[in-house]
């Protein structure tokens, strides 16, 4: 993917890679914090993906020595203002949208916490399908510390991973949570030594682009459809998308290889 196509920004940069669009937040003087211009190339970027017929896996990580310290704060200074800042408005426009968009997607979502993760950058980390954090990682609910609730989806994924009684202490503490616990707490995937996290993060990409992606977008949104459906619901929800994906081609290339003996050559179709 050329770096001259509309999703392209200085402050975040996307690549194509063996079927993986990368997505790595780029401001690493400010922790990679959201600023306008970079809420609204992560959105293009997912939105490319999602209409890519290439694209099979994304990964998103961010350069430097953070993942993304949430919302760069410089720029909802209200000193700076002449009215109240309206903070949903930005919600609507930048974070709503990512996060909407990350759990949409019809393909795995990895994400590599390369460093800090707080506010807003915690919570869209945990948006995603697989979370991978380097051991020195930190998650930080920061916003009880500016007298704001937790968005992003931050209250709806903290209480599903890690229950009302660790995500009210999260959220109104913002205590430091290290990878190791998270990983711990159910709250992230795995927790990687720092030198290993990128290569670990950048095959399992890999892996899922390679896979049989239909079956793995199902089984995406059937896990999320358990949030809120009664048993029999998802009883039925598994038996029409274990239909779709039987008859896949992939469906069929599986079988055919495990018969034969041999590796799979998944097409995503």
């Amino acid at each position: 993917m050329s770096q001259s196509d509309g999703t392209q920004s200085e402050t975040l940069l996307v690549r194509e890679d063996e079927g993986v669009l990368t997505i790595t937040l780029n401001r690493p003087g400010r922790l990679n914090a959201f600023n306008a211009e970079m809420g609204e190339a992560f959105i293009a970027a997912l939105k490319l993906a999602q209409s890519g017929s290439s694209v099979r896996a994304v990964l998103i990580t961010g350069a430097g020595r953070g993942f993304c310290a949430g919302q760069d704060l410089g720029d909802r200074d209200p000193r700076k203002m002449t009215g109240k800042p309206d903070l949903g408005a930005t919600i609507e426009a930048c974070y709503n949208p990512v996060v909407r968009l990350i759990r949409a997607l019809e393909m795995p979502v990895v994400c590599a916490v390369n460093g800090v993760a707080a506010g807003a950058g915690a919570n869209i980390a945990l948006a995603c399908d697989i979370v991978l954090a380097a051991k020195s990682a930190k998650f930080i609910q920061a916003f009880a510390k500016i007298g704001l609730v937790p968005d992003s989806g931050g209250t709806w994924s903290l209480a599903r991973l890690l229950g009302e009684a660790r995500a009210k202490g999260l959220a109104m503490t913002a205590e430091p949570v290290d990878a190791v616990t998270a990983a711990q707490w159910g709250m992230i995937w795995k927790a990687i030594d720092d030198e290993a996290l990128m290569a670990e993060a950048n095959a399992l990409a890999k892996q899922f682009a390679a896979g049989p992606t239909r079956g793995l977008a199902l089984t995406k949104l059937a896990i999320h459809a358990a949030a809120t459906n009664s048993l029999d619901e998802q009883l039925d929800l598994e038996r029409d998308f274990q239909r779709e994906a039987g008859r896949s081609d992939d469906y069929s290339e599986g079988v055919a290889a495990f018969m034969d003996k041999r590796p799979p050559v998944f097409k995503g179709k």
